[in-house]
């Protein structure tokens, strides 16, 4: 019975949409765009570096996330579980203690990392186009995600998986129910998309997107409908 609930709420997070109703009006300018990557588990949002990202999001340069290098062409932001993201670069460091503060309640960090040229089409990165007015509301969505103390926002010492990327605390508590991928759909709302009402993994994302999103807007990759 459990199961059948669960199978239940996944299928109908995935086709019912969120907003029920609006979205991205169908005049919309669409004179951005970003790239959303997808793993089994897991997705990111990649912005394109211009002048006026590299101001909003200045405290990353000040905490050595090198986003002015001349090669950096998107800034990559993923939000999940402090335990399970820092705690597994890889699967092979998989440990059971992480998976478990995953999956009852832990708190949260903003993974930051950078990318360069992105070849398209490929199967884990999506395209989409946007609005200027999305684009900026994904941004102060974003921002908003990085926890600020009395010192702003604050890198977490000594944890990366490599040269380029950091992890910073973030708001809120991560759960099985509300992750990361509740997190990307949140933030594609933001950007004038149209998701699932409830959408905790990668395939009923992707799924949900290409089902509400009219062609113009999407240049799947990954799972499709």
């Amino acid at each position: 019975m459990l199961a059948l609930l669960v199978a239940a709420g996944v299928a109908l997070g995935t086709l019912v949409p969120r907003p029920l109703f609006g979205g991205a009006a169908a005049g919309d300018a669409t004179s951005r765009h970003i790239l959303v990557f997808t793993n089994p588990i897991h997705t990111d949002i990649a912005v394109p570096i211009d002048d006026g990202v590299l101001e909003k999001f200045d405290f990353l340069l000040d905490a050595g996330i090198q986003a002015d290098l001349p090669t950096a062409r998107y800034l990559v932001f993923g939000w999940g579980s402090k335990a399970f993201y820092i705690g597994t670069p890889t699967w092979s460091e998989l440990k059971p203690a992480p998976v478990l503060a995953a999956l009852t309640l832990d708190n949260s960090v903003m993974h930051v990392d950078l990318a360069g040229e992105i070849a398209l089409p490929q199967p884990t990165v999506s395209r989409f186009d946007i609005s200027e007015a999305g684009f900026a509301s994904l941004l102060d969505f974003i921002d908003s995600s990085f926890e600020r103390g009395s010192a702003g926002v604050q890198r977490i010492p000594g944890v990366a998986y490599g040269a380029y990327d950091g992890f910073f605390d973030a708001n809120g508590k991560f759960n099985a129910l509300a992750g990361c991928n509740t997190w990307t759909a949140a933030a594609l709302r933001q950007a004038g998309l149209t998701t699932g009402w409830w959408n905790p993994l990668p395939a009923t994302l992707n799924w949900s997107l290409g089902l509400y999103n009219r062609p113009s807007s999407f240049q799947p990759g990954g799972v499709q409908p």
